[in-house]
C-alpha cells in the first residue's frame, strides 16, 4: 500500500513538473503504466491526445498545442504561422503547429497535435530563437523580427498578405524596432525583399 502511495504521489509530482505528460516518461522514471491507467481513471489524471497526459483541472492556455508539440519533439522550433499566433502578430489560428527542424533529422512520427514541418539548417535554426516556459514546457519560438523575416522568406507559402500584416503589427506593437526587423532580414537574406516595405512602413 505505502509503495503503492509513493509511485501515485511521484506521478503526479512528475506530472506537476513537465506540464505535459508523455506515456513514455514514466520508464525513465522508473513508474509502471498501471499508475497512469489508475490516476486517469481516478480523475487526477486527463488524456489531452494520445500518450499525452496533463493534471485533471491544470491551467491549459491557448499555447498548449505548442507546448505538447515541443514536449514530443524538444529539438524543434516554433515558427512561421505559430510564432505570429504566439507573439500576437496575426489574427489567423493556424490548426496545425508550425515547427522547424534540421535539414538532417528524421521527420517526427506525432499523431497529435497536426504539425506543418519546415526544415532549416545552421544558424537559420538557431538565430534569433527565444525559449519561453508554457505550462511547465520548454517552447522554443522564433522572436519576432525573425519571424517576419520567416515570413517574407516564405511568402509564397504563408501569403505576402500575412506577411505585410505582421511586419506592421510589429512595429505597432514596438516588438522589434526598425533596425532588428532589418538585421533580421539581412540574416534571412530578405534584406532587398523586405527594405521597401520597411521603408514604406516607417515613413
Amino acid at each position: 500500500m505505502e509503495h503503492e502511495q509513493t509511485y501515485t504521489q511521484r506521478l503526479i509530482d512528475l506530472a506537476r513538473r513537465l506540464g505535459v505528460l508523455r506515456a513514455g516518461d514514466l520508464k525513465e522514471h522508473g513508474i509502471p503504466r498501471v499508475y497512469l491507467t489508475r490516476l486517469v481513471g481516478d480523475g487526477v489524471l486527463e488524456r489531452s491526445s494520445r500518450g499525452v497526459y496533463v493534471l485533471a483541472g491544470a491551467d491549459v492556455t491557448e499555447n498548449h498545442s505548442l507546448a505538447e508539440a515541443c514536449r514530443r519533439i524538444p529539438h524543434g522550433v516554433v515558427c512561421l504561422l505559430s510564432a505570429l499566433r504566439f507573439h500576437g502578430l496575426t489574427t489567423q489560428s493556424p490548426f496545425e503547429v508550425w515547427l522547424a527542424i534540421d535539414r538532417k533529422a528524421r521527420l517526427p512520427k506525432v499523431d497529435y497535435p497536426p504539425l506543418r514541418v519546415v526544415r532549416f539548417s545552421g544558424s537559420d535554426l538557431t538565430a534569433g530563437v527565444m525559449t519561453h516556459n508554457v505550462e511547465g514546457v520548454t517552447v522554443k519560438v522564433t522572436a519576432p523580427a525573425r519571424t517576419v523575416a520567416d515570413c517574407f522568406a516564405y511568402r509564397n507559402t504563408v501569403g505576402t498578405d500575412v506577411a505585410l500584416e505582421a511586419l506592421r503589427d510589429c512595429l505597432r506593437q514596438k516588438l522589434a524596432s526598425p533596425d532588428d526587423l532589418y538585421r533580421a532580414a539581412k540574416a534571412r537574406r530578405m534584406g532587398n525583399v523586405m527594405r521597401p516595405y520597411l521603408e514604406a512602413t516607417i515613413t
